[in-house]
């Protein structure tokens, strides 16, 4: 028989290790599920209410409850979109506020190109005059007005001022090159190199996009040198002169700075990459360099967006030796491409992995910081389906758990215990890192109930490659309660049992991409996938 272990408060190291002999614990930790059920205890808790309402007061807690936790979405919390979609429901739910007025302090650009009298009498009607031009600018840069109201803007406060500040003239010059005006770029770099002595790295890097676009591309690499002198350029000084060479036909180029870039450890833009199998696409012999980058993706956990998920498709058909058929897929809850019917990696970790993470886990989350989350007291129910399943329980609590409260009903933590071997606590200890003790020292084979998403946790991990382990063990070992209604049997989120990531097998290609528009946070993972396969 399975057991289970659910993890209810915050537990303290010393208390929790005879939990794991076999001999003192009288119980086996298998096929664990460890459960906090830590949303928080405004949204999972009623609040008010008399203490002597008796079943009154639970039918009331379990009404709320079951409002609040019946989403209409029951995809895994990992899906991309679910975080939008939970966000967007709980809105629509919530009591509109009323909506105060507030002054607006913004100042509206004009349609059309103004007089010096004109932006005179505008300046001396405007709410707050200082720093007028500057604000007026920046307020025609987010509505992108025409060029030539932001000209006659720089005339006016030449002619009002007798010069034009360094912090101005950076705004009509981001403004220049965002809208593709490459004269006035020009223009402007002559202007600022004779009347400043040097600038500083948001101008160089405006002028190194703008003139990437155009013909004198190649001076944009020696505005890159010029920075090298002071600073490490960006990915994106980098990206817009690999994008500059790939538009000139110059792909040698466009390769050296490529690697320029990853033996200085940045990481790309995803439009870089984008340029490149564009390049590839006109250019051959850089093969192996594509492949490269697909690797980075894997080993990185990096999913490419819609646009670059097509040109990587494009690079793949036009291959001259090769005959690549590439299709758009998902894949089936038992990890099955559904268009070439190849199964995926599973989501489970290696044994070295493994090892891996839980020592990680131990040397830095549990002993390396304090993490505090809110619980909340909805657990028999959960108890209850877990024990349905065959599952044996094991409830980590605080003492506290056991004397009657607002919050703790006696006769539903009497039946827990029944059902379940418990084990409490001081009311002080701590909670979250040891359930992920609990559940790592149980094995490769342990899940747990959660609804706490472990974020903090991660971010204690001390490298990426750690952090990567750690959440694809997080999504093949996370139950989360998708729906609750009293009375009938509790429903979880499904565990999908293939790992999210770009992977190959020589033969085939399986390319998980962000749909375009979509958003998502970065504890999920795209639904969409690119999926090649090598003809036959």
């Amino acid at each position: 028989m399975s057991s289970l272990l659910i993890l209810k408060t915050r537990i303290c190291l010393k208390y929790i290790s005879p939990l794991f002999n076999p001999s003192t614990a009288g119980f086996t930790p298998l096929n664990n599920v460890i459960s906090k059920l830590s949303v928080s205890s405004r949204l999972l808790c009623t609040k008010g209410g008399s203490r002597h309402a008796g079943n009154n007061r639970k039918e009331d807690r379990q009404r709320e409850f079951n409002i609040r936790e019946r989403l209409p979405f029951p995809k895994s919390v990992f899906a991309a979109g679910t975080a939008k979609r939970t966000a967007e429901y709980q809105k629509k739910r919530a009591e509109e506020e009323p909506d105060f007025p507030r002054k607006n302090k913004r100042v509206e650009p004009p349609d059309h190109p103004l007089t010096a009298s004109e932006w005179k009498s505008l300046k001396l009607t405007s709410p707050n005059p200082d720093r007028f031009d500057v604000r007026m600018m920046s307020s025609m840069l987010a509505d992108g007005t025409d060029i030539n109201v932001a000209k006659s803007l720089l005339a006016y406060v030449a002619m009002d001022t007798g010069t034009l500040s360094y912090e101005l003239l950076l705004r009509y010059l981001t403004l220049c090159v965002g809208s593709g005006h490459h004269s006035e770029v020009f223009d402007m770099y002559d202007i600022m190199r004779s009347r400043f002595r040097t600038l500083d790295t948001g101008a160089s890097s405006l002028f190194i996009k703008g003139f990437s676009r155009t013909e004198r591309w190649k001076e944009a690499l020696t505005i890159l040198e010029n920075i090298k002198r002071a600073i490490t350029p960006s990915p994106r000084n980098y990206g817009d002169t690999i994008a500059g060479a790939v538009l000139h036909g110059d792909g040698d180029t466009a390769w050296a700075l490529y690697a320029e870039l990853m033996e200085k450890g940045l990481i790309p833009n995803q439009d870089t990459w984008q340029a490149l199998f564009q390049c590839g696409l006109s250019h051959q012999g850089h093969e192996d360099g594509l492949q490269s980058i697909l690797l980075h993706l894997r080993d990185n956990q990096i999913y490419p967006e819609e646009t670059l998920a097509k040109d990587i498709k494009a690079w793949f058909d036009s291959l001259p030796e090769q005959k690549w058929i590439g299709s758009w897929s998902t894949v089936d809850p038992r990890g099955v491409c559904r268009s070439c019917q190849a199964e995926l990696e599973s989501i489970q970790l290696s044994r070295e992995e493994y090892a891996q993470l839980k020592d990680r886990v131990m040397g830095d989350v549990i002993q390396g910081r304090d993490v505090f989350n809110k619980t909340t007291p909805e657990l028999l129910e959960v108890v209850s389906e877990l024990e349905r399943q065959g599952l044996v329980i094991l409830v980590l609590g605080r003492k506290h758990m056991q004397r009657p409260s607002r919050s703790w009903d006696r006769h539903d933590m009497s039946l827990v215990q029944q059902k379940a071997h418990c084990f409490f606590t001081d009311n002080i200890s701590e909670d979250d890192p040891f359930l992920l003790y609990a559940t790592l020292h149980s094995g490769n084979h342990c899940n747990f109930v959660s609804r706490d998403l472990m974020r903090d946790h991660k971010a204690c991990l001390p490298d990426g490659a750690t952090r990567r382990l750690f959440f694809k063990w997080q999504r093949g070992h996370q139950l989360v309660l998708s729906s609750y209604t009293p009375g009938k049997r509790v429903r979880f989120q499904r565990i999908l049992s293939y790992d999210t990531i770009v992977q190959t097998n020589g033969g085939s290609w399986h390319i998980p991409y962000d749909e375009n528009g979509a958003e998502r946070c970065t504890y999920e993972v795209p639904q969409k996938w690119l999926c090649l396969t090598k003809a036959k």
